[in-house]
């Protein structure tokens, strides 16, 4: 038993040595800088070295056992042998490179992925900078038509804007806030729209519906505004009663859900008031944000009604 360990260390300490050249010089020094050529020639050399040296080991210096059948068994010859250790060196030497490109490899796939992280962080932090004051400008645009109609009005539009502003510039600078923030503001953003509404004699009817177990919810900072804009650029009419509904509730736990409902009056051509960069925006941060876990629709269900559905998964929250 001492004789058969004996020669097992000597054959697995071969094997170990043309392993570890291999992964440490090598491969590094020849195979990753292209050199090919040398990389097989060298490894050729010393394989044959290492196998040549490992088969004299055994046949002149290794203690034999009397009754061995292996040295008395005259068809086993010396080139067998090296053939059968050198082959064992070469499925070695495989075993080494593919252990050293794996190892490159994902070492280059998580620097890749930690470059494109950092790109989507940037990306999505000026998207987050280009919403802001496409918001501001849009409600800038409100507050200017209301000084016409009612200066006192504008005054108030204004303290309203004041408590939007905080929201958009130091409150939601996170990936995720809770959707209870988020609805105080856009109730907010409601609030200043129906000032003017009522000032324009607009016959509108604006409803939200959350349930209180919603609440908790975390989404995305500032996803639903954009929708909301867009319902009421195209939801209200000056001669007719028009509406916009908002539902928000969670499906089995797992999706959020917004379904924003508004009358539809098609504004004229020359109307560029929330040009699309809004909804381009969100979509793009939906994009970067959610990945492939949420889904939107926007269309038109007949000739009057137009409908926007929001579904964010839940689990992205939850991997955060």
């Amino acid at each position: 038993m001492g004789l058969i360990l004996e020669h097992q260390l000597v054959v697995v300490s071969s094997l170990l040595v043309v392993f570890y050249v291999n992964y440490f010089i090598f491969i590094e020094r020849f195979l990753f800088k292209k050199k090919t050529g040398r990389y097989f020639v060298y490894n050729l050399f010393f394989v044959l070295v290492v196998g040549i040296s490992v088969h004299i080991w055994s046949r002149f210096y290794a203690p034999k056992p009397p009754q061995h059948d292996i040295w008395k068994n005259p068809n086993l010859t010396s080139i067998f042998f090296i053939l059968r250790d050198v082959f064992s060196l070469v499925l070695t030497v495989g075993l080494s490179i593919a252990v050293k490109m794996t190892g490159k490899w994902y070492k280059s796939e998580s620097e890749r992925q930690d470059v494109e992280n950092q790109k989507n962080i940037a990306e999505l932090s000026n998207l987050r900078q280009q919403m802001n004051p496409h918001f501001l400008f849009n409600t800038l645009n409100n507050i200017y038509a209301l000084i016409e109609i009612s200066p006192q009005k504008a005054q108030l539009v204004v303290l309203e804007l004041s408590k939007l502003l905080r929201y958009v510039l130091y409150e939601n600078t996170g990936n995720f806030v809770s959707l209870e923030k988020e609805l105080t503001f856009i109730r907010n953003y409601i609030e200043l729209m129906r000032i003017r509404i009522a000032e324009e004699n607009c016959k509108i009817d604006v409803d939200i519906n959350v349930p209180d177990e919603t609440l908790d919810k975390q989404v995305a900072p500032m996803l639903f505004i954009s929708l909301i804009e867009n319902a009421f650029k195209h939801g209200i009419s000056h001669s007719q009663k028009s509406f916009i509904q908002i539902n928000i509730y969670q499906e089995n736990n797992e999706r959020l859900i917004c379904r924003i409902s508004n009358s539809y009056f098609p504004k004229n051509e020359n109307d560029r008031s929330g040009s699309g960069i809004g909804l381009d925006n969100l979509r793009r941060r939906l994009d970067l944000i959610y990945n492939d876990q949420y889904s939107l629709k926007i269309e038109l269900k007949d000739e009057n009604v137009y409908v926007a559905e929001l579904i964010l998964s839940l689990k992205k929250v939850f991997e955060k």
